[in-house]
C-alpha cells in the first residue's frame, strides 16, 4: 500500500512538471543565473520561482566574495569567478543558458570563453559586454551617462568598493516596491575591487560562437542605455529584449524577466 501511494505521487510530479513544460511553450531548460556586483544569490528569488514553476531547471551561482561567501577580496579575481560557474555547470547535463546581469556579464563573458560547448546561449541582462583586451572598468570609464562612479567609496587598501548608502537604491532599483529596496539595503555587502580591472581575452572560436542575447534595461543609470547599445552592437548580437526598468529589472519586474528568459530558449 505505502509503495502504491509513493508511485501515485511520482507519477503525479511527473505529469504536474509535463503540464508545465507544456503550458510554457519550450521544452524545460537548464539555466545558470550569475549576478552582479554588490549583490548575491537571492536577487533571482522570483525569477527562479517563475522558471522552476514551468519545468526548467535553476542554477543560482554565488560569486565568491558574495552573499554568505567570506573568500577574502585579495584572493579574487575574474578567473576566481569564472572558475566558481564553471564548476557549478559542471555539475548539470546537456547545455545550459548562462544568464548575468551588470559585472555577472564579464563573468559568463569569460565562462563562454573556457567552455563554448556547454553552453546553449548566453543573456546579458543589463550587464557588462567586453570585447577582448577589456576590463570592467575600461567599459566603466567610458559611460558617461551612468551616475555610479561619484557614489563609489574605495577602501583604504583600496580592495573594496562601497556605494554611498543613501543612493544604494536610487542607482540600483530606484522603481521597486519599498520591500525590494529593503532587501537590497540588508543584504548589502561592499564590492571586491580587482575583478573589476581584469581584462578578458576572447577568441571566435570559444566566446565568439556561442550566441548571445541582450536585455536592455531602459531606465539604468548604472550602465546606461547608451553603453548598452554600444556594447551591443561591437558584439554584433542581434536578439535584443527591452524592459523598461532601472538597473535590477529582476527584482522590479520579476516576471516579465522570467518570461523573456523563457523567450530566449526558444
Amino acid at each position: 500500500m505505502k509503495k502504491s501511494i509513493i508511485a501515485l505521487l511520482v507519477i503525479a510530479a511527473f505529469l504536474t512538471t509535463a503540464a508545465s513544460c507544456a503550458n510554457s511553450g519550450a521544452a524545460p531548460q537548464t539555466y545558470v543565473l550569475v549576478h552582479g556586483a554588490w549583490q548575491a544569490p537571492y536577487v533571482w528569488d522570483s525569477v527562479q520561482a517563475d522558471l522552476v514553476k514551468n519545468g526548467n531547471k535553476v542554477i543560482v551561482v554565488e560569486l565568491p566574495g558574495h552573499g554568505a561567501d567570506t573568500t577574502a577580496p585579495h584572493r579574487l579575481s575574474l578567473d576566481v569567478y569564472r572558475d566558481a560557474v564553471i564548476n557549478a555547470i559542471a555539475k548539470t547535463d546537456g547545455n545550459v543558458i548562462l544568464v548575468g546581469h551588470s559585472m555577472g556579464g564579464m563573468v559568463i563573458t569569460s565562462v563562454a570563453e573556457k567552455i563554448p560547448n556547454k553552453i546553449q546561449k548566453l543573456v546579458y541582462i543589463g550587464a557588462f559586454l567586453p570585447a577582448t583586451g577589456q576590463a570592467l572598468t575600461d567599459l566603466a570609464y567610458s559611460d558617461p551617462g551612468s551616475r555610479l562612479g561619484p557614489l563609489l567609496i574605495p577602501s583604504a587598501d583600496q580592495l573594496t568598493l562601497d556605494v554611498k548608502h543613501d543612493s544604494l537604491t536610487y542607482l540600483f532599483i530606484n522603481d521597486g516596491s519599498q520591500a525590494v529596496k529593503d532587501l537590497v539595503l540588508t543584504n548589502y555587502r561592499a564590492e571586491p575591487a580587482i575583478p573589476f580591472a581584469n581584462k578578458v581575452t576572447l577568441t571566435k572560436e570559444g566566446f565568439g560562437s556561442v550566441d548571445k542575447i541582450y536585455i536592455k534595461t531602459q531606465k539604468d543609470i548604472v550602465i546606461s542605455p547608451t553603453l548598452q547599445d554600444r556594447m551591443i552592437a561591437a558584439a554584433g548580437i542581434k536578439t535584443v529584449y527591452t524592459v523598461n526598468t532601472s538597473h535590477s529589472p529582476f527584482l522590479a519586474e520579476p516576471h516579465t524577466v522570467s518570461a523573456l528568459l523563457m523567450k530566449a530558449a526558444q
